[in-house]
């Protein structure tokens, strides 16, 4: 039988990169998925990637009220959750003595808050003995010059799969978080300009991440995802509070 049959998800950030692949992945294994993306062309391709057992609500994790949408999306079809991936979140860079407040709020609004707020309403939706999966990074253990911010909120990410595991032990909720390392999604050009601004931006960061990567490669989006997988399935049954780092071997070895 399928590792998620008959199961229903949420997944925030569906469209694309790790959230898709995770999507992609349920699906395969026989679960039903609610996904989101702030931008509706790109979710309205997903979705009909996807199949039947998808559907997607446009919206932003920093917004409380496009959440309650997703909710009430849920909520409206009759079906109950088994697992939540909070996975949404951005990147941005800022070095010490260049950070403002809008990259502060940027961050915390949507790496933070939209995990908090994510968890926090699918709790009256999600069945006692359900798995929450957090979306953390390597980027919490290990310093990058410029994401000072996005690497403590992810350490703080990591943190609250710890304090939810014990909170919600009465209801055999499990709480884990997955840790990407340097993964190859849409997102990473983006990354590499801000690192590396020029035309050969992608080859410097390639350069700069592999070369303390084990493997000597970057992730794909699709090893993440069958981490969460796991994380999501009954094969995890005795696993909470913990951090699956999915990068490689880079903070390991």
């Amino acid at each position: 039988m399928a590792l998620l049959e008959g199961k229903t998800a949420v997944i925030t950030g569906g469209s694309t990169g790790i959230g898709f692949a995770t999507a992609k992945r349920f699906v395969d294994e026989g679960a039903y998925v609610f996904i989101t993306g702030r931008r509706q062309a790109e979710l309205e391709t997903a979705v009909k990637e996807l199949g039947d057992n998808a559907v997607g609500v446009q919206g932003d994790v920093s917004k409380p009220e496009d959440l309650d949408r997703l909710y009430t999306a849920v909520a409206d079809s009759g079906r109950r959750l088994d697992a939540v991936f909070a996975n949404a979140a951005i990147i941005d860079t800022a070095f010490i003595g260049q950070i403002t407040d809008e990259h502060l709020d940027t961050l915390i609004d949507i790496d933070f808050k939209g995990v908090v707020h994510t968890v926090q309403k699918a709790l009256p939706l999600l069945n006692d003995g359900g798995s929450i999966i957090l979306n953390a990074s390597t980027a919490a253990a290990r310093a990058a010059d410029g994401t000072g911010v996005y690497g403590a909120i992810k350490a703080a990410v990591r943190s609250l799969a710890r304090t939810w595991a014990s909170e919600l032990r009465g209801r055999m909720i499990r709480v884990n978080a997955v840790s990407p390392g340097a993964t190859d999604t849409p997102g990473m050009d983006g990354f590499a300009q801000m690192m590396f601004p020029g035309p050969d931006a992608y080859k410097r960061l390639t350069e700069s991440q592999i070369s303390g990567v084990p493997m000597g490669r970057f992730g794909t989006p699709e090893e993440v995802a069958n981490a969460v997988v796991f994380l999501a399935s009954d094969l995890s049954s005795f696993t909470t509070g913990a951090d699956i780092p999915v990068d490689g071997g880079l903070n390991q070895i």
